[in-house]
């Protein structure tokens, strides 16, 4: 079931989030966590590399997420998840059973632009 929120957002509200496109480095199997999921690290080019914690090994494999491009907010503090700080959000849309798909450019574009 989805949340309608309906307070709007203010441009200055949509500011403030920095979605930013990334190259992922490395995938693995995060096995500390009790819900399925990789340890991402992922180049925002002049924004540094960051890791993340994503719950996406329903539609995919490690190996295929290498060289991928994502979307993520970079400006959330950092969030400790299990033995890993997650320092990025990648973003996707959650369809039935919690299957996430991942946001992606529609062409490669440079690591780090912002999405607006």
């Amino acid at each position: 079931m989805e949340n309608n929120h309906t307070e709007p957002l203010t441009w200055m509200d949509f500011e403030k989030v920095e979605m930013r496109v990334g190259t992922i480095l490395s995938a693995e199997i995060f096995k500390e966590v009790r819900n399925p999921a990789y340890k991402l690290t992922i180049d925002f080019g002049p924004l540094g590399i960051k890791k993340s914690s994503a719950q996406i090994t329903k539609l995919y494999q490690p190996s295929a997420l290498i060289g991928r491009q994502v979307i993520a907010v970079i400006n959330f503090p950092p969030k400790q998840i299990a033995n890993m700080m997650s320092e990025c959000l990648v973003l996707g849309t959650m369809g039935e059973e919690k299957t996430i798909t991942l946001l992606a450019p529609e062409r490669p574009v440079a690591n780090g632009l912002r999405v607006g």
